[in-house]
């Protein structure tokens, strides 16, 4: 088959137009082209009197070679490349020998899990949080009655952070393998619309998201693989050789318990700070790594459709719009548009108490009435938070807390308008945009509760943004407070073998090791984990490489 990218027709245009179209992109007569399916659709709504939707097809012809020479140098029209996922290694039927260990039940660890799982080493999955229902409760718990739970709530649990997020599949990682495709293919097998392999831009948000954890970790269990819930790591022992060599022999479990291994996936997430705490007093090397906060600004969602796609605006081909935006300031900073969730809600993502956290998460249908993403600074070590590596932890804690007081020392969040924030004054009533984010938003000054770079930079990004999307820096637009678990503080440093590059058999993935952003990018990292401690097995002679 041969694959045609860019292929562009007008928005609304019937099933039957795409026939047509690919005989005359690859000028063939109708009898030549056997058949084709969609592999990708987008949409381009850069001139909004004229949206189009374009389309990545794979077809079947008769005489293949002879068009792919007429298009030779053509990049759009080449041979479909191959996606499917091979497993690099396969253990022997009955393999009763060590397992691996997986900490943390995110899109990292799950897909590390299910990998290590198809590939017949049975590993052990240990999370600090709950099933992914019992977590759904207890992070209700905050968002009704502003009850926290350290161990289970947006950041902790089965399905991780990602669980309560928009859901977004898709990622700017270069993906040669098409790992990405793999993942897709697993979470349609386990519930998600067979529509994620096609969209450009394919989520699947909250509600489906837990089904489809719960129906994965069925499948490993299936394969051997083994979960632990309300297993915290408490301890790692590490043996040190006469040669200052180090070595992973097991782990200790909060409660007593003790797991030998020597092959660990530490899918962490982002907001182990205890972890990272206990990873750096053993010795084994942590570095900070830049990340970036803000708020959380809202708009209704029907100002962003119209700002974005005009009259065709409530089409169903193009759903509920998105923007990303990106300025940089004069004080040097960075101001940019994070993880939009279009007809989403602004959550409450704090993990540690006393301490307030926004979030974005959004269903399936993005039909709740504002839309919502993080407005953000970028900031980094050594000109923020220089002098030790778990320094960005700290800095971190320092605003939540602050919002935590700035809200009302009850988990609401501090608030205030866009028109408010320019003119450098409290908010003391709303406007047109009613805040989503529960136990709720308290109106006041957020300069009380971000650095003054951060203020600094946003003020001047607003009306940057207004240009380019009328509406964007309304002054009844609301910005709620504090965005600061953008990606994690710390990145863990790994070699070429996926291992700790001082400590033989940790292997640091995912989000909280610095290796990913995002539940796509996370999940193709821990495949990429899973296969590097599977070839460590076929080196050790355990198990046979595949062919």
């Amino acid at each position: 088959m041969l694959r045609i990218s860019e292929l562009k027709l007008p928005l609304g245009h019937t099933p039957e137009a795409m026939k047509p179209a690919i005989i005359e992109r690859l000028g063939i007569k109708a009898d030549d082209l056997e058949g084709f399916e969609i592999a990708r659709r987008a949409h381009d709504a850069r001139r909004k009197s004229a949206i189009l939707m374009v389309y990545t097809v794979d077809v079947s012809l008769r005489d293949e070679a002879a068009v792919l020479a007429r298009f030779a140098g053509d990049h759009h029209v080449r041979v479909r490349p191959d996606t499917s996922y091979k497993l690099v290694a396969k253990a022997p039927e009955g393999f009763d020998g060590p397992r691996p260990v997986v900490i943390g039940a995110g899109p990292c660890g799950l897909f590390a899990g299910l990998i290590l799982a198809q590939m017949g080493l049975k590993p052990i999955i240990v999370d600090r949080g709950k099933v992914v229902r019992e977590r759904t409760k207890d992070t209700w718990g905050l968002w009704r009655r502003g009850e926290l739970n350290p161990e289970s709530n947006v950041q902790f649990g089965e399905g991780g952070a990602g669980t309560f997020s928009d859901g977004k599949l898709y990622s700017q990682i270069k993906d040669p393998r098409f790992l990405g495709r793999k993942v897709l293919e697993e979470f349609v097998k386990a519930g998600a619309p067979e529509e994620i392999l096609t969209e450009a831009h394919p989520h699947i948000g909250t509600f489906r998201l837990v089904h489809m954890v719960e129906q994965m970790r069925a499948l490993i269990e299936s394969l051997g693989g083994e979960y632990r819930w309300r297993n915290k790591v408490e301890d790692f022992d590490i043996e040190v050789g006469a040669d200052g060599s180090r070595r992973l022999k097991g782990l200790h479990i909060a409660g007593g318990d003790y797991v030998p291994t020597t092959h660990v996936v530490m899918a962490l997430g982002h907001s182990a700070r205890d972890t990272f705490q206990t990873l750096y007093d053993r010795g084994v090397h942590i570095e900070a790594k830049p990340f970036s906060i803000g708020v959380r600004i809202e708009h209704p969602q029907s100002w962003m459709d119209r700002a974005r796609f005009g009259d065709c605006a409530g089409h169903p081909d193009l759903g509920a719009a998105d923007y990303s935006l990106s300025h940089h300031c004069a004080n040097g900073r960075t101001v940019y548009s994070f993880c939009m969730c279009p007809g989403g809600t602004v959550v409450a993502a704090t993990s540690e108490p006393e301490r307030v956290v926004t979030n974005g998460m959004s269903q399936y249908s993005r039909n709740e009435r504002n839309a919502n993403s993080g407005f953000v600074v970028g900031i980094d070590p050594e000109r923020d938070y220089p002098g030790h590596p778990l320094a960005g932890v700290a800095f971190q804690r320092k605003w939540e807390s602050l919002a935590y007081v700035a809200g009302g020392s009850s988990y609401r969040a501090p608030g205030q308008k866009v028109g408010d924030f320019l003119a450098g004054r409290p908010s003391s009533a709303l406007g047109e945009v009613t805040p989503s984010y529960k136990p709720g938003v308290t109106l006041t000054d957020l300069s009380t509760c971000l650095p003054d770079f951060v203020i600094e930079a946003m003020r001047e990004a607003l009306p940057v943004f207004g240009r380019q999307i009328p509406g964007y820096d309304h002054p009844d637009v609301l910005l709620t407070g504090v965005e600061t678990r953008t990606s994690s503080p710390v990145r863990i440093t790994r070699g070429k073998d996926f291992q700790s590059v001082n400590t033989a058999g940790l292997y640091p993935a995912g989000e909280g090791a610095g290796y990913a952003g995002g539940i796509l990018s996370a999940a193709v990292d821990g495949i990429k984990v899973a296969e590097a401690v599977a070839l460590a097995y076929v080196a050790e002679g355990l198990i046979p490489a595949t062919a």
